[in-house]
């Protein structure tokens, strides 16, 4: 029996999508290699280019923050999660299930310096997280299997931005591995 090409193609473990403020801009960009750089101009080598993306008016915030993004982040999967290491020269900030404390209530966003890497995704403990209770999300729906990373803004209760939502410029990363 003949098998047909998709058969063969091997399956992405994650999306990402690029989001300013509350507008995705371009499509989901599927990852299919265990890396990826994302980042914002073509000289940085290959991945994902936010600078390629277009659209219609941007604000000036916007503008500011997409000029910070530079060399941006790698996202790797390892074998004990999803790990991103920043590789720009300002701070990311990031969100995911599986870096809040269990059963806490409030949202817990870490802030990563240039030059650091954090495991924003852990196989282990999400499998743990599944069959608990739901958090409750103020800023929109809750996906158990999804990391959000803003570049140069922070959110959450320690910022005066509450929600992503209110970042400039920010990725969410949704992972299939687990889906």
């Amino acid at each position: 029996a003949s098998m047909s090409p998709d058969a063969t193609k091997p399956s992405h473990w994650c999306s990402v999508a690029y989001w300013e403020h509350r507008t995705r801009v371009g499509r989901l960009y599927a990852v299919y290699d265990q890396a990826v750089s994302i980042f914002y101009d073509l000289p940085q080598g290959s991945g994902f280019c936010l600078g390629q993306l277009n659209l219609e008016q941007r604000s000036e915030s916007v503008r500011r923050t997409r000029s910070k993004i530079g060399f941006g982040i790698l996202l790797s999967k390892e074998p004990d999660g999803v790990w991103a290491y920043n590789r720009g020269e300002h701070p990311i900030f990031v969100n995911s299930p599986t870096l809040d404390a269990p059963g806490g209530r409030a949202l817990v966003v870490r802030k990563v310096p240039p030059g650091y890497s954090i495991k924003v995704f852990d196989f282990e403990r999400s499998g743990l997280l599944q069959h608990g209770p739901e958090p409750d999300a103020a800023d929109g729906p809750y996906d158990p299997n999804s990391v959000r990373i803003s570049f140069a803004k922070g959110w959450g209760p320690c910022y005066s931005r509450q929600f992503i939502t209110s970042c400039p410029c920010w990725l969410e990363i949704l992972l299939n591995n687990h889906r």
